[in-house]
């Protein structure tokens, strides 16, 4: 069946979902990325963030919404790289229910390590073709993408299904 309704946008669409589709199958994965510890991209990345919005004092459960992940996602993998030694998590005086991060030097040197490895991995090449793009294009492209994550975290949590208990004794009376 040919997918008329795509138009001339098959092949763009085709490349977003080969490329979402081999990240969700990796983001959660352990490996080294050139450095001496073990983490998953999704780490990683909550590591990015925190370092990136380490001047605001932004709450985690801010960063976890710039991120595109549910706040128990990012809080997970706080305490992962908490444990690794790569955070350390604060409280202002006078308010304990806030929970602010920050990297730790380790975290930093960590970071460092990944980024030059990724970078010669994989984006030295993906800076070329991007410099080629004009700035209106580069966001028409941040558009889409965009778009993208959103509609699918709406749809995500649109579609739970709301939680119910259901008693374990009429379920086994059906076996």
């Amino acid at each position: 069946m040919k997918l008329d309704w795509m138009g001339d946008h098959r092949a763009l669409i085709e490349k977003i979902i080969k490329y979402g589709n081999a990240y969700s199958n990796t983001y959660k994965l352990q490996r080294s990325y050139g450095t001496d510890m073990m983490f998953s991209a999704s780490q990683i990345q909550t590591l990015e963030y925190i370092l990136e919005a380490e001047d605001k004092e932004e709450k985690m459960s801010e960063m976890a919404a710039r991120l595109g992940v549910s706040r128990s996602t990012f809080s997970k993998n706080v305490k992962n790289l908490t444990e690794k030694g790569l955070l350390e998590k604060f409280h202002l005086s006078g308010n304990r229910k806030d929970i602010y991060v920050k990297p730790s030097a380790k975290g930093r040197e960590v970071y460092a390590k990944y980024t030059e490895f990724v970078r010669e991995l994989c984006f030295d090449e993906i800076f070329k073709y991007a410099d080629q793009i004009s700035d209106a294009d580069k966001q028409n492209f941040i558009r889409i993408m965009d778009l993208f994550a959103d509609v699918l975290v709406w749809y995500g949590e649109k579609e739970q299904e709301a939680r119910k208990l259901i008693r374990i004794d009429s379920d086994l009376s059906r076996d």
